[in-house]
Protein backbone atom coordinates (compact mmCIF):
# COMPACT_ATOMS: atom_id res chain seq x y z
CA UNK A 1 0.00 0.00 0.00
CA UNK A 2 1.29 3.71 -0.66
CA UNK A 3 2.58 5.65 2.50
CA UNK A 4 -1.08 7.43 2.03
CA UNK A 5 -2.52 4.42 3.54
CA UNK A 6 0.83 3.84 6.54
CA UNK A 7 -0.38 6.73 7.09
CA UNK A 8 -3.84 5.97 7.44
CA UNK A 9 -3.20 3.33 9.52
CA UNK A 10 -0.77 5.47 11.82
CA UNK A 11 -3.95 7.03 12.60
CA UNK A 12 -5.65 3.94 13.60
CA UNK A 13 -3.27 2.94 16.20
CA UNK A 14 -2.66 6.46 17.30
CA UNK A 15 -6.39 6.31 18.11
CA UNK A 16 -6.70 2.89 19.80
CA UNK A 17 -3.56 4.27 22.13
CA UNK A 18 -6.46 7.45 22.33
CA UNK A 19 -9.37 4.89 23.30
CA UNK A 20 -11.25 5.64 26.53
CA UNK A 21 -11.63 3.27 29.45
CA UNK A 22 -13.52 3.81 32.62
CA UNK A 23 -10.78 3.49 35.40
CA UNK A 24 -12.29 1.59 38.56
CA UNK A 25 -11.81 5.16 40.47
CA UNK A 26 -13.63 7.29 38.35
CA UNK A 27 -16.71 5.30 38.81
CA UNK A 28 -19.02 7.32 41.19
CA UNK A 29 -19.09 6.21 44.82
CA UNK A 30 -22.39 7.18 45.31
CA UNK A 31 -25.86 6.45 43.83
CA UNK A 32 -26.83 8.77 40.12
CA UNK A 33 -30.07 9.48 38.92
CA UNK A 34 -30.71 7.92 35.18
CA UNK A 35 -29.51 11.69 34.00
CA UNK A 36 -26.29 11.39 35.89
CA UNK A 37 -25.95 7.94 34.29
CA UNK A 38 -26.10 8.59 30.74
CA UNK A 39 -23.85 11.87 31.21
CA UNK A 40 -21.52 9.97 32.97
CA UNK A 41 -20.79 7.26 30.09
CA UNK A 42 -21.20 9.89 27.92
CA UNK A 43 -18.40 11.95 29.01
CA UNK A 44 -15.87 8.79 29.76
CA UNK A 45 -16.21 7.01 26.12
CA UNK A 46 -17.17 9.90 24.49
CA UNK A 47 -13.82 8.78 22.10
CA UNK A 48 -15.49 5.79 21.20
CA UNK A 49 -17.75 7.63 19.13
CA UNK A 50 -17.98 7.41 15.66
CA UNK A 51 -19.54 10.55 14.77
CA UNK A 52 -19.98 13.30 17.84
CA UNK A 53 -24.40 13.15 17.76
CA UNK A 54 -23.91 9.64 18.79
CA UNK A 55 -25.54 8.68 21.73
CA UNK A 56 -23.76 5.82 24.07
CA UNK A 57 -26.43 4.85 26.40
CA UNK A 58 -29.92 6.32 26.60
CA UNK A 59 -32.76 6.07 28.89
CA UNK A 60 -34.12 3.27 26.74
CA UNK A 61 -31.61 1.69 26.65
CA UNK A 62 -30.83 1.16 30.25
CA UNK A 63 -34.75 0.66 31.10
CA UNK A 64 -34.58 -1.91 28.37
CA UNK A 65 -31.86 -3.50 30.33
CA UNK A 66 -33.71 -3.23 33.41
CA UNK A 67 -36.94 -4.83 31.55
CA UNK A 68 -35.14 -7.98 29.93
CA UNK A 69 -33.27 -8.86 33.51
CA UNK A 70 -29.54 -7.81 31.82
CA UNK A 71 -29.85 -5.23 35.19
CA UNK A 72 -31.17 -5.14 38.52
CA UNK A 73 -33.86 -2.78 39.06
CA UNK A 74 -32.32 1.30 40.62
CA UNK A 75 -33.32 1.55 44.19
CA UNK A 76 -35.60 4.70 44.39
CA UNK A 77 -34.22 5.55 40.95
CA UNK A 78 -30.94 5.68 41.75
CA UNK A 79 -28.26 3.16 40.32
CA UNK A 80 -25.36 2.41 42.38
CA UNK A 81 -21.89 2.22 41.42
CA UNK A 82 -22.45 -1.85 41.11
CA UNK A 83 -25.20 -0.67 38.60
CA UNK A 84 -22.33 1.38 36.38
CA UNK A 85 -20.51 -1.62 36.21
CA UNK A 86 -22.17 -4.08 34.83
CA UNK A 87 -23.70 -0.75 32.88
CA UNK A 88 -20.12 -0.29 31.41
CA UNK A 89 -19.90 -4.07 31.08
CA UNK A 90 -23.22 -3.96 28.78
CA UNK A 91 -21.66 -1.15 26.74
CA UNK A 92 -18.83 -3.08 25.37
CA UNK A 93 -20.62 -6.62 25.24
CA UNK A 94 -23.27 -5.29 23.06
CA UNK A 95 -21.20 -4.38 20.14
CA UNK A 96 -20.23 -7.88 19.95
CA UNK A 97 -22.93 -10.78 20.85
CA UNK A 98 -26.48 -10.36 21.10
CA UNK A 99 -28.23 -9.41 24.19
CA UNK A 100 -29.70 -13.10 24.92
CA UNK A 101 -26.12 -14.30 24.83
CA UNK A 102 -25.61 -10.78 27.33
CA UNK A 103 -28.02 -11.81 29.83
CA UNK A 104 -26.62 -15.37 29.85
CA UNK A 105 -23.24 -13.93 30.93
CA UNK A 106 -24.04 -11.34 33.42
CA UNK A 107 -27.21 -13.11 35.16
CA UNK A 108 -24.75 -15.01 37.07
CA UNK A 109 -22.27 -11.95 37.29
CA UNK A 110 -25.46 -10.46 39.31
CA UNK A 111 -26.71 -13.10 41.06
CA UNK A 112 -23.41 -13.66 42.95
CA UNK A 113 -21.58 -10.63 43.36
CA UNK A 114 -24.05 -8.02 43.41
CA UNK A 115 -24.59 -5.75 46.31
CA UNK A 116 -21.59 -7.29 48.02
CA UNK A 117 -22.97 -11.08 47.74
CA UNK A 118 -19.78 -12.47 46.64
CA UNK A 119 -17.72 -14.20 49.83
CA UNK A 120 -13.98 -13.22 48.22
CA UNK A 121 -14.61 -10.61 45.93
CA UNK A 122 -17.26 -8.14 44.66
CA UNK A 123 -18.07 -6.28 41.73
CA UNK A 124 -15.39 -3.39 41.91
CA UNK A 125 -13.14 -6.49 42.54
CA UNK A 126 -13.96 -8.05 39.24
CA UNK A 127 -14.35 -5.30 37.29
CA UNK A 128 -10.67 -4.05 38.33
CA UNK A 129 -9.01 -7.58 37.31
CA UNK A 130 -10.87 -7.22 33.91
CA UNK A 131 -9.76 -3.49 33.94
CA UNK A 132 -5.79 -4.14 34.23
CA UNK A 133 -6.09 -7.08 32.34
CA UNK A 134 -7.67 -5.57 29.18
CA UNK A 135 -5.39 -2.43 29.60
CA UNK A 136 -2.55 -5.17 29.12
CA UNK A 137 -3.86 -6.07 26.08
CA UNK A 138 -4.70 -3.07 24.06
CA UNK A 139 -0.66 -2.56 23.51
CA UNK A 140 -0.86 -6.58 22.06
CA UNK A 141 -4.23 -5.26 19.92
CA UNK A 142 -2.44 -2.67 17.99
CA UNK A 143 1.27 -5.23 17.21
CA UNK A 144 -1.16 -7.55 16.14
CA UNK A 145 -3.48 -4.52 13.60
CA UNK A 146 0.63 -3.67 12.63
CA UNK A 147 1.01 -7.29 11.46
CA UNK A 148 -2.05 -7.64 9.73
CA UNK A 149 -1.94 -4.21 7.77
CA UNK A 150 1.73 -5.73 6.95
CA UNK A 151 0.35 -9.25 5.39
CA UNK A 152 -2.71 -7.55 3.44
CA UNK A 153 0.37 -4.87 1.81
CA UNK A 154 1.40 -8.32 -0.16
CA UNK A 155 -1.73 -9.21 -1.73
CA UNK A 156 -2.39 -9.07 -5.22
CA UNK A 157 0.91 -8.18 -6.40
CA UNK A 158 -0.02 -9.07 -10.38
CA UNK A 159 -2.63 -6.10 -10.06
CA UNK A 160 -0.76 -3.38 -12.36
CA UNK A 161 -3.35 -0.94 -11.74
CA UNK A 162 -1.86 1.33 -8.99
CA UNK A 163 -5.31 2.58 -8.34
CA UNK A 164 -6.91 -0.76 -7.96
CA UNK A 165 -3.90 -2.23 -6.16
CA UNK A 166 -4.93 -0.17 -3.71
CA UNK A 167 -8.45 -0.31 -2.88
CA UNK A 168 -7.62 -4.24 -2.94
CA UNK A 169 -5.40 -3.90 -0.36
CA UNK A 170 -7.78 -2.24 1.61
CA UNK A 171 -10.15 -4.58 1.12
CA UNK A 172 -8.01 -7.46 2.61
CA UNK A 173 -7.14 -5.17 5.56
CA UNK A 174 -10.58 -4.88 6.23
CA UNK A 175 -11.19 -8.74 5.48
CA UNK A 176 -8.22 -10.06 7.91
CA UNK A 177 -9.81 -7.61 10.83
CA UNK A 178 -13.16 -8.58 9.87
CA UNK A 179 -12.47 -12.19 10.37
CA UNK A 180 -10.73 -12.29 13.09
CA UNK A 181 -13.74 -10.85 15.04
CA UNK A 182 -15.52 -13.19 13.46
CA UNK A 183 -13.67 -15.68 14.55
CA UNK A 184 -13.28 -14.51 18.38
CA UNK A 185 -17.54 -14.09 18.46
CA UNK A 186 -17.57 -17.79 17.19
CA UNK A 187 -15.66 -18.76 20.25
CA UNK A 188 -17.96 -16.38 22.76
CA UNK A 189 -20.88 -17.78 21.78
CA UNK A 190 -19.29 -21.32 21.94
CA UNK A 191 -18.49 -20.71 25.55
CA UNK A 192 -21.81 -19.30 26.05
CA UNK A 193 -23.40 -22.47 24.93
CA UNK A 194 -20.98 -25.06 26.21
CA UNK A 195 -20.67 -26.16 29.84
CA UNK A 196 -17.98 -23.28 31.13
CA UNK A 197 -21.09 -21.30 32.64
CA UNK A 198 -21.58 -23.97 35.31
CA UNK A 199 -24.13 -25.92 33.01
CA UNK A 200 -26.71 -23.01 33.37
CA UNK A 201 -27.16 -23.04 29.50
CA UNK A 202 -28.71 -26.64 29.68
CA UNK A 203 -31.10 -25.52 31.89
CA UNK A 204 -31.89 -22.47 29.72
CA UNK A 205 -31.75 -23.27 26.48
CA UNK A 206 -35.22 -23.70 25.64
CA UNK A 207 -35.51 -19.97 27.03
CA UNK A 208 -32.83 -18.59 25.22
CA UNK A 209 -34.21 -20.17 21.86
CA UNK A 210 -37.21 -18.22 22.17
CA UNK A 211 -35.64 -15.58 23.47
CA UNK A 212 -33.02 -15.50 20.53
CA UNK A 213 -36.01 -14.86 18.15
CA UNK A 214 -37.10 -11.71 19.66
CA UNK A 215 -33.46 -10.63 19.66
CA UNK A 216 -33.55 -10.84 16.14
CA UNK A 217 -36.60 -8.68 15.51
CA UNK A 218 -35.11 -6.28 18.05
CA UNK A 219 -31.79 -5.99 16.07
CA UNK A 220 -33.64 -6.02 12.56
Amino acid sequence: MSSQSSRYVRIIIDALRKIDYIKPADIPNIDLYMDQVTTFMDKHLESSKRYTEDKLLTKTMINNYTKNNLLPPPEKKKYSRDHMILLIFIYYLKNIISINDIKCILEPLSELFFNNRGEDIDLEGIYREIFDMEKEQAGNLGKDVIRKFECAKKTFPNVSNEEEREYLRKFAFICMLSFDVYMKKQMIESIIDGDLLGGRQEQGQEKKKSARAEDTSKQG
